[in-house]
């Protein structure tokens, strides 16, 4: 079953003048990790994008070619804020809000409008405790999030991601910016997260993607070169450039 199905997609930035994603058709499925890989320029980050249509906000991006998810046309009529709910999306680096960890996880809640302090007690509770974080944290909420270590603060950012109860959680080079051991709890979460989420990850690390990916697609150049399950991909690609890419010959 798949959460995305992408045909034929094509995107220009500059009006027209750069190609930078051409003709991709890539299935994503319900409640796995997808990992992008491929090298720096090749399309990875402007594909994730393409998900939630955070391309919108980039002026003179043209964009063809469909993408579906649920079987519904994300470039259809729809509403843009209400599938950036649905299309949680975690950034490179931890860009916690100026304000109390609490209020950090609480911030899309109070945003629409929810005010019940019972209700929003519990939502934060739950999606720290999904974000692995609360243990650490809960004798704290109403500290600074700018006194969390880096990796906290990107759990922190997982978590209030999770408050918003997305289908799926896009993930832009989650720990490129972390050490081993914060990094080994994000990975550690997506396993867990993926359970209860689609989940979409960029990474520049081969060895992240195989440790923690289903299904890995490798970019090149704007191109899909290929897609398969992670162990393919990595052990037996189809093309000699895949093969080349994951041996480290180039990247």
């Amino acid at each position: 079953m798949n959460k995305f199905n992408i045909e034929n997609l094509n995107l220009y930035y500059n009006d027209g003048d750069t190609h930078a994603l051409k003709n991709i058709n890539l299935p994503i499925p319900h409640k796995k990790v997808t990992a992008l890989i491929g090298p720096s320029g090749c399309g990875k980050s402007t594909l994730l994008r393409c998900l939630n249509r955070m391309n919108d906000l980039i002026a003179g991006v043209k964009i063809d070619g469909l993408v579906e998810m649920d079987a519904e046309d994300v470039y259809g009529n729809i509403d843009v804020a209400n599938l950036r709910i649905k299309v949680g999306m975690v950034f490179q680096k931890a860009n916690p809000f100026p304000m109390s960890i609490y209020e950090n996880v609480a911030y899309g809640l109070r945003a629409q409008g929810i005010s019940d302090k019972k209700h929003l007690d519990e939502v934060v509770e739950k999606s720290l405790r999904s974000a692995a974080l609360w243990d650490e944290v809960k004798d704290r909420l109403k500290s600074n999030a700018f006194g969390l270590s880096g990796g906290q603060q990107q759990r922190l950012c997982i978590a209030r991601t999770i408050a918003m109860e997305p289908d799926v959680i896009l993930m832009d080079e989650p720990t490129s910016a972390l050490d081993p051991i914060a990094t080994k709890k994000i990975e550690d979460l997506m396993e867990t997260l993926k359970k209860d989420f689609t989940i979409v990850i960029v990474t520049h690390s081969m060895q992240q993607a195989r440790r923690i990916s289903d299904r890995t697609a490798f970019f090149l150049m704007g191109e899909l070169v290929e897609h398969n399950d992670t162990e393919h991909i990595f052990m037996n690609p189809t093309d000699h450039r895949t093969l080349g890419y994951v041996n480290g010959d180039f990247g």
